[in-house]
């Protein structure tokens, strides 16, 4: 590859906080319908304000972080933030019926966690039904003010979050399934931070792209947000080097292919 070639760095999130005093984050997540084209097909998901994919969380190692969720959808809905530790805060975990009652329409529910001896990449993703086929993003954990990673420092930091489109209301889908007892019909397409891109029709301008420099280093957080799908993600002509998994550093190795589970 020599001078074009190009060093990449790789978080891998799958699935999955030692108490310090850190930084209190406050967020807001207004769940809405939002009408959304892909695969030249429009209709209203269910989004947090109004992206899809949703919003990211960035926090530190040690911080607090406190997120309001208002449901103003027909759904009920509850968010689990996947992977990470709830040390003393299981209620603020998401699954519903299990941690807490869901979020019912017109309602809210203030999750409030610490982030304890953690750092990398995780997501947040809806915990009822099928919801969290359109609700989920990112949550990026830095290391704690001062401390540098453990390797070199990245020239650019991009979230690449893995989903699914599905032309129908997943909702009627996994609804139809649980009725008949079949399995659910599988989705149109596979999307990179919500564009499906030029593999499927009517879908060439939906492509997520990255412009980058060659030499640099680019630390690229993987996460699979799909339903229910191992994913496996390449560069041709490029060595990724993976780094950390699950919000835990690892021991560095060289892959030319990496395989993202589900969450």
């Amino acid at each position: 590859m020599g001078a074009h070639r190009l060093a990449l760095l790789v978080f891998l999130a799958t699935l999955p906080q030692l108490l310090l005093a850190g930084t209190t984050r406050y967020y807001t997540f207004n769940v809405t319908m939002q009408k959304v084209t892909r695969l030249c097909t429009t209709r209203a998901i269910p989004t947090v304000n109004g992206k899809f994919p949703g919003p990211k969380i960035v926090t530190r190692e040690g911080d607090r972080v406190v997120v309001k969720v208002v449901n103003n959808v027909k759904h009920n809905v509850t968010i689990h933030w996947h992977g990470v530790r709830q040390l003393r805060t299981g209620w603020s975990d998401g699954p519903a019926y299990i941690t807490q009652c869901p979020i019912q329409t017109g309602q809210s529910y203030v999750y409030n966690f610490t982030i304890t001896a953690q750092r990398g990449t995780l997501f947040w993703h809806a915990h009822v039904s099928w919801m969290r086929a359109t609700l989920y993003g990112p949550i990026i954990i830095l290391p704690k003010s001062g401390v540098p990673f453990p390797f070199p420092k990245p020239y650019k930091d991009v979230p690449v979050v893995f989903g699914e489109w599905f032309n129908a209301d997943p909702e009627a889908i996994i609804a139809q399934a649980l009725q008949t007892g079949g399995g659910p019909n599988v989705s149109e397409a596979y999307t990179i931070n919500g564009l499906p891109g030029p593999l499927y029709n009517c879908s060439t301008k939906d492509t997520f792209k990255l412009k980058v420099q060659p030499g640099k280093l680019y630390l690229l957080r993987l996460i699979n947000a799909a339903l229910n799908d191992e994913l496996f993600f390449s560069i041709a002509n490029h060595t990724l080097t993976v780094v950390d998994v699950d919000a835990a550093y690892v021991k560095p190795f060289d892959t030319d292919v990496a395989l993202v589970t589900r969450g």
